[in-house]
């Protein structure tokens, strides 16, 4: 190739490979959140529909969220326990919302609250029923700290649901039960199986409390009571 020809296909090399650098792809779209239900641990449909206070109403009470975390501890203080959450991923509001009361009224939710949209998880709604609990608050396995620095086995009380048996011997998160009628409690499971065999009964239990050993008398509640609403 002579010099004239070299320059000629350097020239167009050089366009050409221009002309690719001023190629703009197009922004790639951020990713469609899915619609989705999520149901909170242990309180699946069964377990709602065993346990509920009343019959599911024809249309849930909605409601606008603040702060999941705060709208669930003041309806957790009015007897409400949360069963599931809701992201709705259409792109027209008033769609997702009707999406999202349409599955409480599935759910069976006596409350709901709608939140909304955000670009990582569309319209979110909170579900609530109030059950009918016998005992009224979680409660945990202590860890091998606690247990040393307690000198005791037992639990330890998580959340507390308002009008409860639990809530009415003003027991509070945090507590850690050590006695069950004055006999020591072993773990969650044996916790567990004492309330189930003194439902409907008057039981002591003696806590630890900020340092101090306390008693508080709970009358436990039974499931028989729910059925009869």
């Amino acid at each position: 190739m002579d010099a004239r020809g070299l320059i000629r296909y350097s020239a167009l090399s050089l366009i050409l490979l221009s002309g690719c650098t001023r190629i703009a792809h197009p922004p790639v779209p951020p990713p469609v959140p899915a619609t989705r239900y999520e149901v909170v641990q242990g309180r699946g449909p069964q377990v709602v529909a065993r346990l509920r206070a009343e019959p599911a109403p024809a249309q849930p009470e909605v409601s606008e969220g603040h702060s999941q975390a705060g709208d669930e501890t003041l309806a957790r203080g009015q007897g409400y326990v949360q069963i599931g959450i809701g992201h709705f991923a259409e792109a027209d509001a008033v769609r997702a919302r009707e999406q999202a009361v349409r599955k409480g009224r599935e759910v069976g939710a006596d409350k709901m609250l709608i939140y909304p949209p955000r670009e990582e998880s569309g319209l979110i709604a909170t579900y609530y029923v109030r059950l009918h609990l016998p005992f009224g608050a979680n409660f945990r396995d202590l860890t091998a700290d606690e247990r040393e620095r307690l000198g005791a086995g037992g639990v330890q009380i998580g959340e507390v649901v308002g009008g409860t048996p639990a809530a009415k011997a003003n027991l509070l998160e945090g507590d850690f039960v050590l006695k069950f009628n004055r006999q020591p409690v072993l773990d969650k499971p044996s916790f567990q199986a004492l309330l189930e065999q003194h439902m409907g009964q008057r039981v002591t239990l003696t806590i630890r409390r900020d340092g101090a050993t306390l008693e508080r008398i709970v009358r436990l509640g039974t499931l028989a009571e729910s059925a009869h609403k």
